[in-house]
Formats: C-alpha cells, structure tokens, sequence
C-alpha cells in the first residue's frame, strides 16, 4: 500500500515538474491573456505625499495620549 502512495507521489511530482518547466505548453498565466492589468497598475513614481493635519488624523492612534471621540453624528429617527 505505501508503495503505490509512494510511486504516485513520485509521478505526480515528475508532472508537475513538467508542466512547471512548459513540457505540455504554457501555463495560462505566463501568457499576457489579460492586458487591462497593467493598465491599472499603479505608477510609484507618480505618488506623491503629504503631512496630514491633525484635524484630518482623527482615526489615527495617539501614543500616550486620551484616545479622541468618535466622530459620529446621531439623530433620532423619524417615524
């Protein structure tokens, strides 16, 4: 019994190398089947970056500070 799980293994592992290494064609993913990706591919180069006011920082931890309120606007509902 251990011998044929061991002998399937071994096999599957050679097939697997095979089609790793292209003996049974390319792999679908190694083609450029889907060129609206590298359309939305973000540019590095075109980021840029700015310090943000404290204002806008609200969801961002202070360290050794009171943790700010929620800003959050409450109304009764209207029935």
């Amino acid at each position: 019994m251990l011998r044929w799980l061991i002998t399937l293994l071994i096999l599957a592992n050679l097939a697997m190398f095979g089609v790793v290494r292209g003996m049974f064609g390319f792999l679908p993913a190694a083609r450029g089947g889907e060129p609206h990706h590298l359309l939305q591919q973000v540019h590095p180069e075109a980021l840029t970056t700015r310090a943000i006011h404290p204002e806008e920082a609200f969801d961002q931890p202070r360290v050794g500070r009171p943790v700010p309120a929620a800003n959050v606007h409450a109304s009764p509902l209207g029935q």
